[in-house]
This record gives C-alpha cells, structure tokens and sequence, in this order.
C-alpha cells in the first residue's frame, strides 16, 4: 500500500481512480463474499459508470448521493448519502452507508469520511441522520460513535444511531479522537 501524498477528500464520483477503484472495489468484494457482477459495467466502460453515479440516483425509493474518498489516484471507500428515510430504511439502512475498501481499513479513514460526508448531509439541510451497522460490527460502532452517533436500540440485527446536526462542529469530532 502506498503512502498518500495528500489527505484524502469527500468527492463526487471521479475517473481519476479508475485502477484503485476496480482494485479495491475487488478486493472488497473477494474478501466479503458479496457477489461482484456490479463491477462489471464499470471494467467495460468506468466513464459512463462514474457519470451514473455521480448524478443524484433513485436507490432504495429515495434520492441518494454518492461520494468517493480519494487521495490523488487511490480510492480509499465511498459513502452514499440517502436525501430521505422510508419506512424500511429508518430501521436497517439510515441515511447513510460506508465503506472502506480493505487495503486502507483500521487507519482512521472511515471516521474521517464519515466527518466529510456529514458535512454534505447538512448541505442537504438534513437535521439529523441515523446510521446504522450489524450488531457485531464494532469497528463501524466505534466510527459512528466518534461522529456523535447516539445509540437509538436495534432493529432486525442492526444497531441505530442518530446523529444531530444541529450541535456543535460534528465534522471535527473524528480528527479529536
């Protein structure tokens, strides 16, 4: 793994990344299990791809952002903001999901990211946001508490955390720890 040269940033969806966003995205899905046939139109044609996602997508019944991390060429994760909650989604899902792909985890990425994509959440005037992760997660656990996450109990498996908006420089709180 390379040192990066730039702290990474929150960004829409760029071409820039191709190799390690393929690499990694992979790597990802080697190591889970979850099937890859996604990452197949982005091997064909990742201009097109990365067009789709950079506009605002229709996923789960809601409008949804999508955001990668990068430095430079290295793609480190991506964070997906949904605009709103459904029913479903206000018990497993929340309003936002992320990942880091495997070569950059347990570095401290995932909390910076979730800081940056925060940031974004209040852009979209969101005033609170719940995220939520396996019951046996704990490195997400840890994320999301580093954020502000307020455990909210559990719902199919999963744990809920609400994270308010409205206080003090939430976005700060992940390099404090």
């Amino acid at each position: 793994m390379p040192d990066l040269l730039r702290p990474p940033r929150l960004v829409r969806p760029t071409t820039r990344v191709r190799e390690s966003f393929l690499a990694g995205e992979w790597a990802d899905h080697l190591a889970s299990g979850d099937p890859a046939a996604w990452l197949e139109p982005a091997g064909r044609d990742f201009e097109t791809f990365v067009a789709e996602r950079r506009r605002v997508q229709r996923r789960w019944g809601v409008p949804c952002t999508t955001f990668w991390y990068v430095s430079g060429r290295h793609y480190l994760g991506t964070l997906l903001v949904r605009h709103r909650l459904t029913p479903e989604l206000a018990e497993v899902g929340g309003h936002v999901g992320y990942h880091v792909v495997p070569a950059w985890r347990r570095q401290g990425h995932a909390s910076r990211m979730l800081a940056a994509g925060l940031v974004e959440c209040r852009r979209l005037c969101l005033e609170r946001v719940l995220l939520t992760c396996a019951a046996g997660n704990e490195p997400s656990r840890r994320v999301i508490l580093s954020n502000g996450g307020v455990h909210d109990g559990r719902a199919r498996g999963e744990d809920r955390f609400w994270i308010d908006l409205g206080e003090a420089d939430t976005a700060n709180r992940a390099h404090d720890t």
